[in-house]
C-alpha cells in the first residue's frame, strides 16, 4: 500500500488542501499529522469562515493565485468565529464556481444533528477528530489513501474553463 501511495504521489501533483480551523493546537496537530503521513499534500490554513471564503475566492490578502491556489479539497471545522462551518458550506455549495470542491467536515462534534446537517448541506464526508495523536495520524493516512488512490477529483482548471 505504501509503495502504491508513493508511486501515485510521484505521478500526480500534490493535492491542495485548505484546512479551516480556528484552534491553534488543532492546526499544529493536523500539520504534524499531514507532514508525517505517507502522502504529502500542500496544506493551507484559514482561521475562520470568512478567511476561508476569501482564500477560495482569491479576495483580500489571498489575491495571489500562485501563493494561494484554489483548493482541491477543504477540511472544515464547524464551530468557528465570524462564519461557522455550516455557513461556509452553504455558500460554497450554492455557488457553481465552487460547488464541485469536496468539503469534509473535520470536527470534534459528536452531535448527530451536525452529521445530518453536514450531509444535507453538501459535505462529502464527516470526520470526527480523534482524541489521541496516534489515532489522528491513522485517520490522516487513511484519508490520504482514499483521496489520492481511490477517489478521483475534478481538475479545477477544467471545471472553470467549461463555465466561462
Amino acid at each position: 500500500m505504501l509503495d502504491e501511495l508513493r508511486d501515485k504521489e510521484k505521478d500526480s501533483t500534490l493535492l491542495k488542501i485548505l484546512l479551516v480551523e480556528d484552534n491553534e493546537a488543532d492546526i499544529k496537530i493536523t500539520q504534524r499529522a499531514f507532514a508525517k503521513s505517507d502522502v504529502k499534500n500542500n496544506l493551507y490554513i484559514a482561521r475562520d469562515g470568512e478567511e476561508a471564503l476569501q482564500f477560495i475566492r482569491h479576495e483580500g490578502k489571498f489575491k495571489d493565485k500562485a501563493r494561494f491556489p484554489r483548493p482541491g479539497l477543504i477540511l472544515l471545522d464547524i464551530k468557528m468565529p465570524k462564519k461557522d462551518g455550516f455557513q461556509v458550506l452553504k455558500e460554497l455549495k450554492s455557488d457553481p464556481q465552487y460547488n464541485f470542491i469536496p468539503v469534509i467536515m473535520l470536527t470534534s462534534s459528536k452531535n448527530e444533528e451536525d452529521i445530518v446537517k453536514s450531509y444535507r448541506s453538501g459535505a462529502a464526508s464527516f470526520i470526527q477528530k480523534p482524541i489521541s495523536y496516534d489515532s489522528f495520524l491513522k485517520v490522516v493516512n487513511n484519508f490520504n489513501y482514499y483521496w489520492h488512490i481511490i477517489n478521483r477529483l475534478p481538475n479545477p482548471d477544467i471545471v472553470n474553463d467549461k463555465e466561462e
